[in-house]
């Protein structure tokens, strides 16, 4: 199975992709959980001013298939929401590592970001799963 794993993100065991900038941080979950989920048809989201401690559940993820719960890949503040998720939950199927992303987060811990997989280790790891 080909999985689209862009160069530019780093990952997390449960399937979630970080894109840094700075301090802050795009996130959103992998083209491989997509597929696993199936057609998403639902997306609940954080309020921008929360913070999540690294691996904790900030957002769920519904598909006709299973809801599922997405964690933070690092600890940050919520500075934004992609709203449009709300009426196209689809984009996340579409394009994951686009339209499809999560939240916006200021890190509050760098350091974190060390414990996360690199897209080869990434894909190794996918290999482990069958």
């Amino acid at each position: 199975m080909a999985t689209n794993i862009p160069a530019d993100c780093l990952y997390a065991e449960n399937h979630e992709w970080i894109r840094v900038a700075g301090d802050t941080a795009r996130v959103g979950i992998s083209d491989h959980a997509q597929d696993e989920l199936t057609d998403v048809v639902y997306v609940e989201l954080p309020e921008v001013g929360d913070s999540f401690a690294q691996g904790a559940p900030f957002a769920v993820v519904e598909s006709v298939k299973a809801a599922s719960d997405v964690f933070l890949p690092v600890a940050g503040e919520i500075i934004a929401i992609n709203e449009d998720l709300a009426d196209t939950p689809e984009a996340v199927n579409e394009e994951p590592y686009g339209k499809g992303w999560f939240v916006e987060i200021r890190i509050s811990n760098p350091d974190e970001l060390s414990s996360l997989m690199t897209p080869e280790a990434y894909a190794a790891y996918l290999e482990t799963l069958g």
